[in-house]
């Protein structure tokens, strides 16, 4: 169901961080599917989900949906630590037409492995949409067992893919050993996504598809059609954005730099995140110079 390259979308605002640019949201969406990309993740962490209000949330997915026009997949990014919340952000999707929803494991109250199972439990079964479980340990503090997503999937059927983010390419391999073929993982870094989808995965949910969606898309595809010499070359062309987008700042800061230096939406993102440094930005800017991503 999830197999391909999924963007997790930027949320542009304008008039400072005061508004939503539902403009340049649009215009972002038409551009992936162009591109061929296999689906959008909006209002994730990388779509400052956090700093959103609760009526931004919905609206951003909204317009995703509207723009997209079912000509890819919207993955609405509702997970909350709170699960009344999840719930209502879910349903709330699912009524404006979300083909699935993205689950992060709560954060900072960080419940047990049975306080987890509890939580996506209670949202699953509150849905008939899709969920991808998000496993982020470094941003939640917390994982999502293997034993808990097996767990899971065998109760709430619904609960059908896992974005990996722990960086280890051998969760995924323990994964594959204890869920069905039918469920789907996905490699939540860009970098790793190689990696993951030589011992299993099936896509990535991606940051950089923001600003090379075609890129990712081509990359992914010919991963999964075995064909992994064009796969790794496409790697290793843009493994320096890759690790760009790591390195200089904490996500979405260096990929919403980045678009803006390529002419897609303006610089703005809410407190507490702030501005790529200027040093930083003139390393991201040489970056997308080397690899002809800046407009002339």
């Amino acid at each position: 169901m999830f197999e391909g390259a999924h963007t997790a979308l930027i949320t542009p605002f304008e008039n400072g961080n005061r508004n939503l640019d539902e403009a340049a949201l649009r215009a972002l969406v038409v551009k992936q599917v162009a591109a061929g990309i296999s689906g959008l993740v909006p209002v994730g962490t990388t779509g400052e989900s956090p700093t959103v209000s609760h009526d931004e949330h919905q609206r951003v997915i909204e317009v995703t949906i509207e723009a997209a026009n079912k000509r890819c997949m919207v993955t609405a990014g509702t997970g909350s630590n709170s699960t009344r919340e999840a719930i209502a952000m879910t349903q709330a999707a699912e009524k404006a037409g979300a083909d699935a929803a993205l689950h992060v494991a709560p954060y900072y109250n960080k419940p047990s492995q049975e306080g987890l199972y509890q939580h996506f439990k209670a949202i699953a079964e509150a849905t008939s949409l899709p969920i991808m479980l998000y496993s982020i340990p470094g941003r939640c503090g917390i994982a999502i067992d293997i034993d808990t997503v097996a767990r899971l999937h065998d109760v709430c059927p619904n609960i059908c893919a896992m974005k990996e983010a722990g960086g280890n390419p051998e969760r995924v391999s323990q994964l594959k050993a204890a869920t069905p073929n039918t469920f789907d993982i996905l490699s939540g870094d860009d970098s790793l996504t190689i990696p993951f989808m030589s011992v299993g995965a099936v896509g990535v949910v991606s940051v950089a598809g923001n600003l090379i969606p075609q890129a990712m898309a081509d990359m992914v595809k010919a991963a999964n059609e075995g064909r992994w010499t064009d796969a790794l070359a496409i790697h290793e062309k843009y493994y320096p954005l890759f690790k760009s987008f790591l390195k200089l700042d904490t996500n979405p800061v260096p990929i919403k730099a980045a678009m803006h230096l390529a002419g897609q939406c303006g610089p703005d993102l809410r407190l507490p995140m702030v501005a790529l440094s200027e040093d930083k930005t003139a390393q991201l800017r040489r970056t997308l110079t080397e690899l002809d991503l800046l407009p002339v």
